[in-house]
């Protein structure tokens, strides 16, 4: 991620009126928060614009204080030596709603979950040294997705940093590569201008993950807190509005093409641009193709959908992009997951390439036409400047669309009943997408289900579906899911989580019963590292080394997945039947007192189609084990 690019003028705030600040500092209790005029307000601070006179209190009162003022209702954490001193005053919040976690790395994920239900930055607060480690998964796989998280850490006293201290770890050092921006805080009077920009950073421009460390010293130090604080960003900027000379080429360019592709990624989604996006689309009326992160930023229902690109796309969006004269490429970024071998990709296309962070443009693909800005504005703007080309020639694409009608139609997603008679796990999460609906928030954690998950549940919404994509974290999907629900509580939130997976943060069920956080929980558990054994399947001769989990079918069942769902309160199902799929489903979907777990066991054989294996070009797709679609019929 790009640090410290510049943000625009519309973005910067208007300085606070001192005069006005002053009055209301004679006027008003020094312990009661007043609604501020709004040209006294910096529009980078979040929160609901009070004042604060200047009154004394600790810096862990301060912190509180600063959190409370920016907005922030639900924290995750982790208490320990080093944040002590916070969460004694923490305990007496009105605002804050703070949720124990079991483990660090699930206070990270919830942290996510909240985040990229609301748009809103989520908080996640623990303790120093391996507290703060075991976030850090969780913040790098933050900062691979762009998720907008602030983790507070605490540290040992400041004049113990350095010394190897008890419970010391150079956290703003290990963390540097994977944020946006750290902090390390050890005077009390800095608390509320740093959580202010750590806030304000990690939400504006590309979002991502921010870190504040604060000695231990510093929270339990007197200092006069006082709101807003005047914050001083310097070298950090953020260009909104898109250059006007590059939109109006931008728009030549898809006036001239006749193979036109959307290439849509998650920027799109975080910059909250979802309609924006449908009417451009049905402006120019191309085939939209919407990655991993994307999913649901267009609705899968449209007629120009035409999938989702990369290793296990379907072959109508892998063929569009290869096919393709031009790339209208929207808050993406080239991933090699997408791309394959990167020099075959897309070889005869031009590329038009829009993204807020100017690191993007041209880092993997060249682009004929960069934009750097806001997808939010430069989309409207970009729709604008097609009309006027379009005014005086809109070209043909029909034979284009014929091409791609004939691959949806030849090569659809699709998957073979499994030989050994057990469940297929498609199925499964084809009826869980199916019976609970648009609606609901659906939760993948890493590796084969996660890949089922996006190719067989319909998205049609932003916001509905979530996982680790860039870092492909195991463990993501039933923290992430606590935190999803605690963001949108009255939506069904379905953890659909390998049997791998599940094993790593299964224990913030706990975390959610006593909460009254009601997830519903689905285990695909086909008793293995389902994508690791595919590839072993593939490429390594069957020899499956170290990815046996003996936790399904005919196996010790180690450990009994029901059984433990039971031991934490919550409601344990098993399904092994075909026709027992959907009587399984509905009654998790009744309950709602508690989080459901099931247990679905599926087959060990069953494989995620189609794929393009790596270290080969996109053209190679295989829509089964060795078998590639019949190019010659759209030629």
């Amino acid at each position: 991620m790009s640090k410290g690019s510049p943000i625009s003028p519309s973005l910067m705030a208007s300085k606070a009126n001192a005069a006005a600040r002053a009055a209301a500092a004679k006027t008003k209790d020094v312990a009661t928060s007043v609604s501020a005029h709004p040209d006294a307000v910096d529009e980078r601070i979040q929160g609901p614009g009070n004042v604060v006179p200047p009154t004394q209190m600790t810096g862990s009162q301060a912190i509180v204080r600063s959190l409370e003022e920016l907005g922030v209702d639900e924290v995750f954490g982790l208490p320990g030596g080093a944040i002590l001193p916070t969460y004694d005053p923490l305990m007496d919040s009105p605002r804050i709603r703070h949720i124990l976690v079991r483990h660090e790395q699930g206070a990270g994920h919830a942290a996510e979950g909240y985040a990229m239900v609301t748009g809103r930055a989520g908080v996640c607060i623990v303790t120093s040294g391996p507290g703060a480690t075991n976030l850090v998964t969780a913040i790098a796989d933050a900062h691979m997705d762009s998720v907008p998280m602030v983790a507070i850490t605490g540290q040992v006293s400041s004049a113990f940093i350095g010394t190897d201290a008890f419970q010391e770890a150079d956290i703003v050092g290990i963390t540097m590569p994977i944020t946006k921006h750290s902090y390390l805080v050890t005077d009390a009077a800095d608390i509320p201008r740093v959580l202010a920009e750590a806030f304000h950073i990690a939400t504006s421009g590309r979002p991502g993950p921010v870190l504040v460390d604060i000695a231990k010293d510093a929270q339990q130090a007197k200092t006069t807190f006082s709101w807003p604080p005047k914050i001083d960003l310097q070298g950090y900027r953020t260009v909104v509005r898109g250059h006007s000379k590059q939109v109006r080429e931008a728009a030549r360019l898809i006036a001239e093409s006749q193979r036109p592709v959307f290439y849509v990624g998650g920027g799109v989604l975080k910059a909250n641009a979802s309609e924006e996006l449908l009417e451009l689309a049905e402006l120019v009326g191309a085939p939209v193709v919407t990655t991993l992160m994307a999913r649901g930023v267009f609705p899968d229902s449209h007629p120009q959908h035409v999938g989702m690109p990369g290793m296990h796309g379907s072959v109508s969006a892998v063929t569009a992009l290869q096919q393709s004269d031009l790339l209208i490429t929207l808050g993406a970024r080239f991933d090699d997951r997408v791309t394959g071998v990167l020099s075959s990709f897309a070889p005869g296309a031009k590329v038009i390439h829009a993204d807020i962070d100017p690191a993007e443009i041209s880092k993997n693909r060249p682009a004929d036409v960069p934009i750097v800005g806001s997808v939010r504005e430069i989309i409207p703007e970009l729709a604008d400047a097609v009309r006027g080309q379009f005014e005086a020639d809109r070209p043909d694409i029909s034979a284009w669309w014929a091409i791609l009608d004939r691959l949806r139609e030849t090569y659809p997603i699709g998957y073979a009943e499994p030989e050994d008679g057990l469940i297929a796990p498609q199925k499964v999460i084809e009826r869980i997408g199916a019976m609970t609906g648009p609606e609901g928030v659906y939760v993948a954690g890493v590796g084969q289900h996660q890949m089922w998950s996006a190719q067989f549940i319909k998205y049609e919404r932003p916001r509905a579906w979530l996982n680790s994509g860039g870092l492909g974290t195991m463990g993501y999907s039933v923290p992430a899911a606590m935190g999803a629900k605690v963001g949108n509580p009255d939506r069904v939130v379905w953890a659909i989580d390998g049997d791998g997976c599940f094993q790593m943060t299964n224990q913030e069920l706990a975390t959610c019963l006593i909460n009254n956080i009601p997830i519903k929980v689905a285990i695909i558990n086909n008793s293995s590292l389902g994508m690791v054994r595919q590839w072993q399947t593939l490429f390594y001769e069957s020899r499956y080394s170290n990815t046996d989990l003996n936790t399904g079918h005919d196996t010790v069942r180690v450990p009994d997945f029901v059984k433990l769902a039971e031991a934490y309160g919550c409601v344990g199902l098993r399904c092994e039947r075909d026709e027992d799929i959907d009587a399984t489903i509905a009654k998790a979907l009744e309950i709602n007192d508690r989080p459901v777990v099931i247990d679905f066991v599926v087959s060990r054989d069953s494989m995620v189609w189609p794929m393009v294996p790596t270290g080969v070009s996109n053209d190679l797709i295989q829509i089964a084990r060795n078998m590639t679609p019949t190019w010659e019929e759209e030629d």
